[in-house]
């Protein structure tokens, strides 16, 4: 009885270009191949999704890397196996299951590759090195040599930088204040200068990509996206370009952040796409259940997209509308929930203004009647969107009152003149007739939370808070990216007006004319209708607002 023939070795050549039994192979499904063969010899057979997301693959091109690498597999003559049962055979496992790994070779496959350089047998060292791992090995026979990620003392200057930059960013100072703008440069280094200094000191790969995340995370909120992409592209390019500890955090936060600039641009489909692609990606899935910083962000970010979606949608589908805002408060509170699981107090008072932001626009729009709105049968939900933004007040002040955040205020200064029932483009008799709550009333609303609003932050006229706030941000003590600095010129001259300080007010209109330039579309819109329908005719016809875009509807602007 004849034998059967030995199956044909599989010759890999590493170095470039790289072959298959001499003919040319695409990089990316040899690098899989060899990452196996790797693995079955050293890591216990199975290859995760998470081994190819960094090195030749991401969340958004990991499907096609994949179908790719085992049409090419077909072509070499190799099987190769998936899933969590190693014992299987390849052939009768299910092929639409192929994509979600974990991918490993049989035995006797495993036993036909042969890997090499410039011909010759591959060392382990090459072999480790081709695939941008560490050689164990090597690492081994020299045990008085530290490895590349090894904690080094100079490391904590790194660190005591990155710390400084999220302080500085919780304290509101993003950026250098503005040459000529009062006392700059005794000023306290800005996030922006501190990251950029602990990059100067960032000695790993992991360390070189949180700064370049943190750099991202900062431009988004200084409103900038052009820039904020740009580092998120760097980012990429970074998790790509080596194997980098915590890669799947990285890529989740990386998500995150460009889902963020999505929604700054008011893309919310866009936005949305992308945290519905993060979920449901394994590795970054994991991430998001189990971390609950990234849950929180998440959370906070999906809540705010529903919101969004639920107010533009609630004149044309109200039953549609309804099952966002009921979406849009679950979420608001599962974020809740992930900052205090972190023990973060500045995550906290961000989610709970924007629950008791979301109660109000809610109200406003005819959705009053939701369960998370009604369950305690209590009508009135300007108090309970009070004091959610009181407790995020409150927050703020236990965190040594530096995370204090002029939303806050905003949102407050809304709620309170929106109680007004204003004709529109009222004369500046009929403005000044309309009877907004006033800080003292707004107190009274938030009830056991009151001792939120402290004498030093909260004057009695919301004129006052405006103006606070402003001179913050002009002296460079804080700097409000462009939305709230918009924000708190319009509630500055409305309530100036409303007071009867009209130089005030037209001084602040100027200044808002000037900085909507920098504002997307929507939100221009916004300043644009409220400021000719709700500020008296005289004081529109004088500081001589831009012209109204035609058939625009009008919307609040939507961030935190």
């Amino acid at each position: 009885m004849p034998t059967l023939a030995a199956p044909a070795p599989l010759s890999i050549e590493l170095t470039s270009p790289q072959s298959v039994n001499g003919r040319r192979a695409a990089f990316q499904s040899l690098w899989l191949l060899v990452r196996m063969q790797h693995a079955h010899d050293a890591e216990g057979g199975l290859v995760r999704l998470a081994d190819l997301r960094g090195e030749v693959s991401d969340a958004s091109t990991l499907r096609m890397v994949v179908s790719r690498a085992f049409r090419d597999f077909k072509a070499w003559d190799i099987e190769v196996g998936w899933g969590e049962d190693t014992q299987r055979e390849p052939r009768f496992l299910n092929a639409e299951r192929r994509s979600q790994g974990p991918f490993w070779l049989p035995a006797a496959e495993a036993k036909r590759v042969r890997m090499l350089v410039g011909g010759r047998a591959a060392t382990a060292a090459e072999v480790a090195s081709f695939l941008g791992l560490r050689a164990r090995k090597a690492r081994a026979a020299a045990p008085g040599t530290p490895p590349p990620d090894a904690v080094h003392l100079q490391d904590a200057a790194f660190w005591k930088q990155l710390v400084a930059s999220q302080q500085a960013a919780r304290q509101g100072r993003l950026m250098a204040p503005v040459a000529g703008s009062g006392n700059a440069s005794n000023q306290p280094a800005s996030a922006l200068e501190s990251i950029r200094l602990a990059g100067t000191l960032a000695a790993t790969d992991f360390q070189r990509a949180l700064v370049t995340l943190n750099e991202a995370m900062l431009w988004r909120r200084l409103g900038d996206n052009e820039q904020a992409r740009r580092r998120l592209q760097a980012l990429k390019k970074q998790r790509l370009a080596h194997h980098v500890a915590g890669n799947d955090y990285l890529g989740a936060m990386e998500c995150i952040v460009s889902a963020w600039c999505a929604y700054t641009a008011r893309d919310l489909p866009l936005a949305q796409s992308l945290l519905g692609g993060m979920a449901d990606d394994a590795a970054r899935g994991l991430v998001l259940r189990h971390h609950p910083d990234v849950r929180f962000e998440w959370c906070n970010l999906w809540a705010l997209v529903c919101r969004s979606r639920a107010l533009g949608i609630s004149a044309d589908d109200k039953p549609a509308a309804a099952t966002l805002a009921e979406e849009s408060l679950r979420r608001f509170g599962e974020a809740l929930a992930a900052a205090f699981e972190s023990h973060s107090f500045d995550a906290a008072q961000h989610v709970a203004a924007n629950m008791g932001m979301a109660a109000w626009l809610f109200d406003r729009v005819g959705l009053s009647d939701l369960p998370a709105l009604s369950h305690d049968g209590n009508a009135d939900t300007t108090r309970r969107a009070v004091q959610w933004i009181a407790f995020s007040e409150w927050l703020c002040g236990h965190t040594d009152g530096q995370g204090r955040s002029a939303w806050n205020a905003i949102y407050l200064m809304r709620i309170a003149r929106g109680h007004c029932r204003p004709e529109s483009q009222p004369t500046l008799a009929q403005f000044r007739a309309q009877k907004p709550l006033d800080p003292p009333a707004v107190s009274k609303l938030a009830g056991p939370l009151a001792d939120a609003f402290d004498d030093a932050h909260w004057p009695t006229r919301w004129v006052d808070v405006a103006q606070a706030r402003l001179a913050d941000h002009q002296a460079g003590r804080r700097r409000y990216p462009g939305l709230q600095h918009c924000s708190l010129l319009f509630e500055h001259a409305w309530y100036a007006a409303h007071a009867g300080e009209l130089k005030a007010a037209e001084q602040s209109l100027g200044l808002l004319r000037e900085a909507l330039p920098e504002l997307v579309p929507s939100d221009r819109a916004y300043f644009t209708e409220s400021w000719n329908d709700t500020l008296p005719a005289e004081l529109v016809l004088e500081a001589k607002p831009p012209r109204r875009p035609a058939a625009r509807k009008k919307t609040a602007p939507r961030a935190r």
